[in-house]
């Protein structure tokens, strides 16, 4: 049986015989009794079993080391209002050798991070890949009961929608031999032109948008950033919803909403894990989240930010000035200033994609949701509709027009107003979760000089 089935419907198996198969995650041994903790992953609880002097075998199972696979026959019971299982039988079905490195005491995360294979046993990474599982769940669910339309977009693209240069580049040539000769032919490549790992997926989602109105897209995007913070990964997943006939108000709205709608449904379907989160990871994690749910977010503009900042008497790491970006302090300070998530709205148009809708005054119809203690976690724009303001920035900022002439063409080919924005997934599980670090919330994070396994 499945220990979320035990636990599910244990009445109906109370004193009677069943079999579990499982892990040994805890084994307390004492002279004429033990106790065993097993977990078999369906659930995030564990089930105790109890084995006595009874067993003709109990010497042997004293021996079992912790971390192997067993089987268990045993007599379902209560007592104190747990459950626990009075074994009859307990067998060994794959031994765990002694050099088994997550042993029965508290380890680093740093440490842990180099056992990513074994991570996932241990109670706090089976917390965190559960709400990962559950938030992943509750992205579906939002837009799948909002009428949108799910894109598998490509993850190989000749475009850079960033425009950033971060893209990493794919080749089937040997790149010995490249090296070697300073030639690179891209007529002997597979694609026979330049083509890198996708950095967002928006491109694909506004062709389809023009069609169904409503879709999104949620997969594995790359950017090759040097950044070596607790924030940045070179492959992480977006959420990319493309809305049709919407403009920067509606689209925050929509933003706004899918946290919300996200952060509940965790709340609902992850509630054991979060305690347990709540508890070691970060105190206050739960009021936290029904904080965030009841909040109205606020809407300020770049330049009311930029003000902001200039008046307290802080020194700043870095000078908050009109035109130049704003920093991880200056979020930390502007979420903590206004007592909520933020969208900072309307940026300098040099500071944002060239894809953004221009605005008289040199801005762009852009927000970044900024979430206390993460930073910017969504951000979002109304697109570019004009062809011809669309290509004037594109030449201004020196880009190939002709690899984005199919992009162009979008504005001349029954465009509309429309916008979008893109979800930093794993932030969004920094936040709901309470880790600090982007690596604990990715299974097998690749970073700038690490991607291991």
């Amino acid at each position: 049986m499945e220990i979320k089935e035990i636990y599910d419907l244990y009445k109906d198996y109370l004193d009677k015989e069943i079999v579990v198969k499982g892990w040994i995650r805890k084994h307390r041994k004492q002279k004429e009794i033990g106790f065993i903790d097993i977990s078999d992953g369906t659930c995030f609880k564990k089930l105790q079993v109890v084995y006595d002097k009874d067993l003709s075998d109990f010497d042997i199972i004293q021996k079992i080391h912790f971390g192997s696979a067993v089987e268990v026959k045993g007599i379902l019971q209560t007592k104190e209002d747990a459950i626990e299982l009075k074994a009859t039988e307990v067998k060994v079905i794959g031994d765990c050798a002694e050099d088994y490195p997550i042993q029965p005491k508290k380890h680093t995360k740093e440490f842990l991070r180099e056992q990513a294979y074994l991570r996932p046993r241990t109670t706090l990474f089976q917390a965190v890949f559960r709400v990962r599982s559950v938030v992943s769940m509750a992205i579906h669910e939002y837009f799948q009961s909002h009428g949108f339309i799910y894109l598998h977009a490509p993850i190989f693209t000749a475009s850079d929608c960033e425009g950033a240069g971060e893209m990493f580049q794919v080749t089937t040539q040997e790149l010995d031999k490249i090296a070697k000769d300073g030639k690179l032919d891209y007529s002997d490549d597979f694609f026979k032109k330049k083509v890198g790992l996708s950095v967002s997926t928006q491109f694909e989602a506004e062709t389809f948008a023009q069609s169904f109105s409503k879709v999104y897209t949620f997969g594995p995007t790359f950017r090759a950033d040097h950044s070596n913070t607790p924030y940045h990964a070179a492959e992480f997943w977006q959420i990319e919803p493309e809305v049709a006939f919407c403009d920067l108000a509606r689209i925050m709205d929509i933003a706004e909403d899918v946290l919300k709608f996200v952060i509940k449904y965790a709340l609902e379907h992850a509630k054991e894990e979060l305690e347990y989160l709540d508890e070691y990871e970060e105190k206050g994690l739960i009021e936290k989240l029904e904080t965030t749910i009841k909040q109205e977010f606020k809407r300020v503009t770049y330049k009311e930010c930029i003000e902001i900042l200039q008046k307290e008497e802080i020194e700043w790491e870095f000078k908050p000035a009109y035109g130049a970006d704003i920093a991880k302090e200056h979020e930390k300070y502007l979420t903590e200033y206004f007592g909520c998530p933020i969208f900072i709205t309307m940026w300098k148009k040099e500071l944002k994609s060239f894809y953004m809708k221009q605005m008289d005054d040199g801005t762009v119809a852009s927000a970044d949701l900024e979430l206390p203690g993460i930073g910017e976690t969504f951000g979002m724009s109304q697109r570019e509709d004009d062809y011809e303001k669309l290509l004037d920035r594109m030449k201004e900022l020196d880009m190939k027009t002709e690899d984005y002439e199919w992009y162009l063409k979008l504005r001349k080919y029954g465009t509309c107003e429309r916008s979008g924005f893109g979800i930093g997934f794993e932030r969004l599980l920094m936040y709901i979760t309470g880790i600090k670090n982007i690596r604990d919330v990715i299974p097998y994070p690749r970073t700038y000089g690490s991607c291991e396994y």
